[in-house]
């Protein structure tokens, strides 16, 4: 992505930052927040072809065991997309793997804070293994995992 979109996007701060492999620590970790939007949905829906009514409709929403509206699991996953990158910083990197428990469901108009934190370096391969984790504004985890970060060199 060109730097201006990154400025756009609020992702200068975050991508500005230059980390060798070498300078990861057990503990580092990034975080990234974002208030889920009836847009985001739409929007998700739309990219994703995941059209289920529990995230579109809210009359049928209400008749589910969750009353109203969700959020799509894999648009919550993706924040840990977003976070896994401001670790890694510049050079960059790429995920190579990442395993998802979803734990709480999550409505429009929450706020969300993704954290992804290094609990294993292997220097062989150049890969860093996160705990990988998101919640909600009420500190209530609503998704886990761990992901496996391929680290580029300088």
């Amino acid at each position: 992505m060109p730097s201006r979109y990154c400025c756009v996007l609020g992702w200068s701060k975050a991508l500005s930052g230059w980390k060798t492999f070498e300078a990861f620590k057990i503990g580092d970790k990034a975080t990234f927040s974002k208030t889920i939007t009836d847009a985001d949905l739409l929007m998700f829906a739309a990219v994703s072809g995941d059209m289920y009514e529990v995230h579109l409709d809210e009359e049928y929403a209400k008749t589910t065991r969750f009353g109203k509206r969700i959020a799509h699991g894999m648009l919550t996953a993706s924040l840990l997309s977003a976070v896994n990158g401001a670790l890694l910083q510049r050079p960059g990197g790429i995920s190579v793997a990442q395993t998802l428990r979803w734990k709480a469901p999550v409505y429009p108009g929450d706020t969300l804070t993704a954290t992804s934190e290094v609990i294993e370096i292997i220097l062989e391969k150049r890969r860093l293994r996160c705990k990988t984790t998101v919640v909600n504004q009420n500190g209530v985890l609503v998704l886990e995992g761990e992901a496996i970060e391929q680290k580029d060199s300088a």
